[in-house]
């Protein structure tokens, strides 16, 4: 496959979206807005309230942060 095969491609998938999109009705455009908007919360507002970074808490150096993560993947 060559480069200008591949942009097509690409091409066609983006502009495949991107018109299925505009032909959405109003509720459906909604309904993306309401999903996009709780991806945000899940994502963005969850883990920086509940998903402290616990390694830089308990361990100063990055060589000690990578012996305590190695010891656990390699003993459990």
């Amino acid at each position: 496959m060559s480069v200008n095969s591949e942009q097509s491609v690409l091409n066609r998938i983006w502009h495949f979206y991107i018109d299925g999109f505009k032909d959405l009705p109003a509720w459906g455009r909604n309904v993306w807005i309401i999903i996009i908007i709780k991806l945000f919360i899940l994502f963005a507002v969850i883990r920086l309230f509940f998903m402290p970074d616990v390694l830089k808490k308990n361990f100063k150096t990055d060589e000690q942060r990578s012996r305590h993560v190695l010891e656990n993947l390699t003993t459990k």
